[in-house]
């Protein structure tokens, strides 16, 4: 729907943004086919040093490419689709994610009208004295989401092995209606976030914003953070952050 009074929930500050559906536009992404690619996060931005895209597929789309120097990482947040990476075939679904390590082979075709992929993308560090990490397959209903910090009303499910040899972590965070971080936080390690479902108000650095379910947003190291989900439903987003690297 458009504006007629130019307002809008989205924000973009030096260390965090705020990007609300409304304001999405799309952008050509070589190696996909009839796809609408929105390039959510980016480096350009001045402070992030990942990518965060959605890209959404029809039965006529594909997305073709080599991951490079690049790590990748896939999730389908909604509908199905098929993956060949490095010539091996996945048949994924609702909930189904990927971690594509640097230098894999992929084709995403086969989709259902509708389907939705979210990619974190940022250059590998590999640290010394570990291995590459190989390519992940997995489904969130597989992922136990455990008591965050001993509170049973915010659980946590961790797709990525916590292991050195990865330099990225994926998460998705519920929230029983009324919970909340235990803590505003504050740490080196930056995040991107998509809200999966319901909503609540976020406290970016030393603003409070309402989100809902569609919402993306990008925190910078340091930014203080805060949630607590509100309405009558669960609350839930996944989100990217980096880990297990030197900063020095």
């Amino acid at each position: 729907m458009k504006s007629k009074s130019g307002s809008t929930r989205t924000v973009v500050k030096r260390n965090y943004a705020l990007i609300t559906p409304d304001g999405f536009v799309p952008s050509v992404l070589p190696g996909w086919k009839n796809a609408v690619v929105i390039i959510h996060i980016a480096p350009v931005m001045g402070g992030p040093r990942f990518t965060q895209l959605a890209i959404t597929l029809d039965e006529t789309s594909s997305g073709t490419g080599n991951t490079g120097a690049l790590e990748h990482f896939y999730y389908v947040s909604k509908g199905d689709c098929t993956a060949q990476l490095n010539g091996k075939q996945h048949e994924l679904t609702t909930g189904s994610y990927l971690f594509l390590p640097p230098k894999a082979k992929f084709q995403f075709s086969g989709a259902s009208k509708g389907t939705k992929l979210l990619s974190f993308q940022k250059k590998f560090e590999r640290l010394v004295g570990e291995k590459i990490p190989g390519i992940i397959v997995g489904h969130a209903n597989a992922i136990k989401g455990k008591p965050f910090l001993g509170h049973k009303d915010a659980r946590l499910q961790v797709l990525l092995p916590d292991h050195p040899s990865f330099d990225l972590a994926v998460n998705i965070f519920t929230y029983d209606p009324g919970a909340t971080l235990p803590f505003v936080e504050t740490h080196i390690m930056e995040h991107g976030l998509l809200m999966l479902s319901g909503g609540g108000i976020y406290r970016l650095d030393a603003d409070r914003h309402r989100v809902t379910a569609g919402d993306v947003i990008w925190m910078g190291s340091y930014c203080p953070q805060w949630f607590i989900a509100q309405g009558k439903t669960k609350s839930s987003y996944i989100y990217y952050k980096d880990v297990n690297r030197s900063p020095l």
